[in-house]
């Protein structure tokens, strides 16, 4: 079973989150911003990491580049969320080192769990043959 932190501040959207998520079959623990999201990571060990850009005391961009800088969380995939249609914060993300993005609205629940799940699939060339 997959272990999926989430960090994002809006309660509502967090909960919506876990419960597509729980649904789907993965294990979610929820962070209410960047600095718990911090805490969390290294009790969670998660798969990945859905991390939202705009929260408030740090923003998610500032989390993304200390666990993209941390030996112990440098290597779990983080796909950010966001409503924003800044071409310029996602490119800054994607130069921090997230490995995806999902825009928060207008994507179904069904997406957004297949788009994490293409996210934890090893790349091809690493799938072993047989």
């Amino acid at each position: 079973m997959n272990r999926l932190l989430i960090i994002e501040d809006e309660a509502v959207v967090a909960r919506m989150y876990e419960k597509i998520f729980n649904y789907a079959g993965f294990t979610v623990e929820i962070a209410g911003d960047g600095e718990d999201g911090l805490a969390k990571v290294k009790n969670t060990n998660p798969d990945l990491i859905l991390l939202d850009i705009m929260m408030p005391k740090m923003d998610g961009l500032k989390v993304l580049d200390i666990l993209k800088k941390d030996e112990f969380t440098k290597n779990i995939p983080v796909v950010v969320l966001t409503n924003l249609g800044n071409d310029a914060v996602v490119t800054e993300a994607f130069r921090l080192g997230a490995t995806g993005y999902i825009f928060k609205s207008g994507m179904s629940n069904d997406r957004i769990v297949e788009e994490v799940k293409q996210y934890l699939a090893p790349p091809k060339d690493q799938v072993p043959q047989g």
